[in-house]
């Protein structure tokens, strides 16, 4: 018993650091990747690093192709699309369901993430923004109260590499500004608990700042 305890904690802490290394761009799409250099990275035998990558590869992270090695995924376009309307669905259904809960503390996270989405604005600092605007679709998640649907957002943005590409959508003119208005409405619909003008905002404001961004990532990763 002790032994599977042991073997199964680094097995998960294997797979978070090359999960984080992947979605964050420290393994870049596309990318082979060597069991045995892992496994001296990380100072483990070869099999937890294996067990690692068949599950990221269960997420849709990396690819096992039988005698010719592993490599980080790279979504093709139609993935890609697919990908965001999930997103749009899943974030829109949180904010519908964050607004039916009333004053919940993820209601004080959220207005205070949206201050500081204000203040980053006023101030013109791009990476304060990104992270209060994390923290707010964050809330948002977390309001709804529903870890099904937690679990499976996770498992989408993380193959969408979406904190890859985001700072790029916002050096659009005038885009921070516009990101700050969508975000105060939604704000105001869940404060209101009207769910269902909560989830258009959210679903209207996900399709507003995924088109430039699956514009992007096409671009990026189809331009050969």
């Amino acid at each position: 018993m002790e032994l599977s305890v042991a073997t199964d904690s680094i097995h998960t802490q294997v797979t978070n650091a090359l999960r984080t290394a992947i979605i964050t761009g420290d393994l870049e799409m596309g990318q082979k990747i060597s069991e045995k250099t892992l496994s001296q990275k990380l100072n483990v035998s070869r099999t937890p690093v294996r067990e690692a990558l068949k599950q990221l590869e269960r997420e849709g992270l990396v690819e096992i192709i039988p005698r010719v090695g592993t490599c980080v995924r790279k979504p093709t376009e139609k993935e890609i699309a697919e990908l965001f309307t999930l997103k749009e669905a899943l974030e829109g259904l949180a904010a519908s369901e964050m607004a039916k809960r009333g004053p919940i503390p993820e209601l004080e996270d959220l207005v205070q993430a949206m201050e500081k989405m204000e203040h980053s604005v006023r101030e013109n600092n791009i990476d304060n923004y990104v992270e209060a605007n994390t923290t707010f679709h964050a809330a948002i998640l977390a309001g709804a109260g529903n870890s099904k649907l937690l679990f499976h957002y996770d498992l989408l943005i993380n193959q969408l590499f979406y904190s890859k590409f985001v700072y790029l959508t916002l050096e659009q003119p005038n885009r921070l500004e516009k990101s700050v208005q969508e975000h105060k409405r939604i704000v105001e619909a869940i404060k209101s608990q009207d769910s269902k003008v909560a989830e258009q905002l959210m679903r209207d404001h996900v399709e507003k700042s995924g088109a430039k961004l699956k514009e992007i990532m096409k671009e990026k990763l189809f331009k050969n």
